[in-house]
């Protein structure tokens, strides 16, 4: 089958490194634009982009604005492709470059659609307190992720995982998952369910400010936005009017009911922290403003905090 294939972030590379060694004929790989990135502001390449270059020099990389563009429409035309393979792509494909190929669009998306629809679906999962989560296969069409279902595949959600986790284990399936679905689709016996929008539920960017921590939430919800912001916005707190990054927290398994951010007490597992109904958190690993990632303990020693100290609202 001729494919192009849509990816930019990281999730979409193993599906890119799947159709590279498989016997498909990959034709092209279209990403998002290089952009601005860092504080020296340095142009940098997508990761799909990166992979490409080094596993498939000879591939064309395309890098197109608006995937909508009349001109782009037509070059995707002209390259006569079977099926248009899209991970974590960044933009919306118009119907009129989905009619092109006789298989259409194939998306991979990180969730159990209809649930999560959206940018982020991984974070949302993991913010919501899910269970499991997994990989859709799906007939594109030009709304948002509201195609047909072609196959499925179920992850469990673990204590440990945060988004990176998740999305690296996700990563690895939906490569699998898309090659068992071209196969399917190449011997006209693949499923093609069609979604109950009743259903959908959506998991738009998130904002950098997502992560701040509101004290007067219950820990167990402390909990899962910590999973669900990590790495990448970020959780994090203040104290004494200095940022605090949090990087891994667990529910406390004592009760308390002192004024949320209060201070409950420490131990070589981390700091206790007061949550709301009566609930704590227990921060294991924090990063200061201007310093590493470091044991929660190690911190409150260092900056002598005792119980008592309070964090400042995160309201």
């Amino acid at each position: 089958m001729r494919i192009l294939f849509f990816g930019t972030s990281p999730f979409a590379v193993p599906t890119l490194q799947a159709l590279l060694n498989s016997r498909h004929d990959i034709i092209g790989v279209v990403t998002q634009p290089d952009r601005p990135h860092g504080r020296g502001l340095q142009m940098a390449q997508s990761p799909v982009k990166k992979t490409a270059q080094a596993q498939a020099p000879a591939v064309p990389i395309l890098q197109p604005e608006r995937a909508k563009a009349k001109e782009f429409v037509e070059q995707v035309r002209e390259m006569q492709p079977d099926a248009l393979v899209v991970a974590a792509f960044g933009q919306i494909l118009p119907q009129r470059l989905l009619d092109i190929p006789r298989y259409g669009g194939i998306n991979v998306h990180g969730s159990l659609l209809p649930r999560w629809r959206g940018a982020a679906p991984i974070q949302y999962a993991l913010m919501a307190g899910d269970l499991e989560t997994g990989v859709t296969t799906m007939q594109m069409d030009a709304g948002l992720d509201t195609g047909d279902i072609l196959l499925m595949s179920r992850v469990a959600i673990g204590d440990e995982d945060n988004a990176q986790t998740i999305e690296e284990k996700l990563a690895a399936v939906g490569a699998d998952l898309l090659l068992e679905t071209l196969t399917l689709l190449e011997q006209g016996s693949c499923p093609r369910v069609p979604q109950d929008s009743a259903l959908a539920m959506y998991a738009p960017s998130l904002p950098p400010e997502i992560g701040l921590l509101d004290w007067t939430q219950p820990a167990e919800e402390l909990r899962n936005l910590i999973k669900g912001v990590t790495p990448r916005p970020g959780a994090f707190a203040f104290f004494n009017g200095r940022r605090i990054k949090v990087w891994l927290a667990s529910v406390g398994a004592d009760m308390a009911d002192q004024s949320p951010g209060v201070v409950v007490n420490q131990s070589p597992r981390g700091i206790m922290v007061q949550a709301g109904s009566r609930t704590t958190l227990l921060l294991e690993e924090v990063q200061p403003e201007s310093k590493t990632r470091m044991k929660a303990s190690d911190w409150a020693r260092g900056a002598h905090i005792a119980p008592g100290a309070r964090f400042d609202s995160g309201a």
